[in-house]
């Protein structure tokens, strides 16, 4: 059956065009319409989706080819439009620029690929600052490059007076592709970064407020009916929405039951990532996720248990994450009970013995700190030995990003993952029950692209919630 979903993708020539303060701004100005907005970012970013939840009221999710397979990305798309309430419109926004993705992937996994596969139109953001004429080659180019991709229309932004904004636009009417709008200079639009990116929506107080301002502009300076007409011209998707419990098949569990066992899952300001379907995925399985603050909370919520520890920036906040002693010691002994527990990234740092020097969980045998060098990247990585995710040989996607490296001596457990063959994070059996009951890496998963990592997870919570419930018993 198919599915009518108005929808188009926010693409650029390349980074630092717009792509986000466009696409963010369609989604707030849109929903200050009335209408029901789903955001999506191209790839593995977890930071732009923030804003555009902020933007939508929704979860913000991720389409991205190498991390869950070119055949779930519509799927996810119909699902992601349909999971969070009714949507009108669906805003997409792309990576880096149009046609850029896996390096050596000849365009795999980038914008144009994903607006490929889900017969998605295209407007373009794009920086007038530094041209005239030459921004109608660009979207010329851009436009005809590759069959299949249709652009739609063109924003320009930060063009430099009333006569340069009349200059480009005279030059893009040989193009054919109109212009929809355009964007003045205005750095109260714009969020601050750092040394990932963007700082992060949840970790700026003045952010909803940012993206409120980013609305009005964008709805004073874009033709939001033309967007509209634009959204409204997709064809209907064909492709069956994604389905967390057909994804887990036998592992599924109904929704009601007295008794669901808690996974803690790390939010706040240190924690602002792990994609949506994570949660969905462990629902399904007949779990409750139950997010907690790391900087706050002085325990894991009650009936642990399963924790999650996902991404984000414990080395920003590594001298409040160490002065909540409780916390990381409530941690640290349910670890080592044998509490399954999963860490990427920002979660292999908390459970470290300390980053920059702030003491932190203690419960991986590493020490974190900054570096000077970016690691960033798709990666494809093989379990080693049998793990809390999957038997040896498992073999996943994932992505790299993080400026922190950590340093152990001790590897007495195996490696969670080889990533390219290099050993990356632990395998655990902090208990000694003969199985690892702890998984810590630097990579980051897409557990909807691999729904087997999720149901060995699943089937280990469910162990062990029934363990305890034994134990507490007798």
């Amino acid at each position: 059956m198919s599915t009518s979903l108005p929808r188009l993708v926010v693409a650029a020539p390349g980074s630092g065009h717009g792509k986000t303060t466009v696409a963010t701004g369609l989604m707030a100005a849109l929903r200050a319409r009335g209408l029901g907005v789903s955001g999506f970012k191209v790839g593995p970013d977890f930071i732009d989706p923030g804003y555009h939840s902020l933007a939508t009221g929704r979860p913000g999710r991720n389409l991205d080819p190498f991390l869950c397979g070119h055949d779930r990305v519509a799927p996810l798309l119909a699902h992601g439009a349909a999971a969070d309430g009714p949507t009108d419109v669906a805003v997409v926004e792309g990576v880096m620029g149009l046609f850029d993705g896996r390096i050596g992937g000849d365009g795999y996994a980038s914008t144009a690929h994903v607006a490929t596969l889900t017969r998605t139109p295209v407007v373009l953001a794009l920086d007038v600052s530094h041209m005239t004429r030459t921004a109608a080659a660009i979207v010329h180019g851009l436009a005809t490059f590759e069959p299949g991709v249709r652009v739609a229309g063109v924003v320009l932004n930060k063009p430099a007076s009333g006569r340069h904004t009349r200059e480009v636009w005279s030059a893009l009417e040989a193009t054919g592709v109109p212009v929809l709008g355009v964007l003045p200079r205005d750095a109260g639009i714009e969020a601050p970064s750092r040394h990932l990116g963007l700082v992060p929506a949840a970790e700026r107080d003045e952010a909803a407020r940012s993206v409120r301002l980013l609305a009005e502009r964008v709805a004073e300076h874009v033709d939001l009916d033309h967007v509209l007409a634009i959204a409204r011209s997709a064809p209907d998707l064909a492709e069956a929405a994604w389905d967390p419990a057909a994804a887990l098949g036998d592992a599924a569990r109904p929704a009601t039951g007295a008794h669901r066992p808690v996974v803690a899952v790390a939010g706040g300001r240190a924690f602002t990532f792990r994609y949506a379907e994570t949660d969905e995925l462990l629902r399904a399985a007949g779990l409750d996720p139950v997010v907690f603050d790391p900087l706050h909370a002085r325990s894991l919520p009650a009936g642990t248990a399963g924790l999650y520890l996902g991404g984000g920036f414990p080395e920003v906040h590594a001298a409040e994450l160490s002065a909540n002693a409780a916390l990381r010691q409530d941690i640290l002994a349910a670890v080592q009970a044998g509490l399954p527990t999963v860490a990427e990234c920002a979660g292999l740092l908390y459970l470290s013995q300390s980053v920059d020097g702030h003491e932190m969980v203690g419960a991986v045998p590493t020490v974190g700190t900054m570096g000077p060098r970016l690691t960033l990247g798709y990666r494809t990585a093989i379990a080693p030995a049998d793990s809390l995710l999957g038997p040896a040989g498992t073999r996943v996607t994932g992505h790299e990003f993080h400026r922190t490296t950590v340093e152990s001596d001790d590897r007495s457990g195996s490696a969670a993952w080889l990533l390219d063959g290099t050993p990356d994070g632990f395998a655990l059996d902090p208990a000694g029950t003969g199985r690892a009951t702890l998984h810590a890496s630097y990579l980051h998963t897409h557990w909807a692209g691999h729904p087997q990592l999720a149901v060995r997870f699943t089937e280990a919570v469910h162990a062990y919630a029934v363990s305890t419930h034994h134990r507490r018993a007798s």
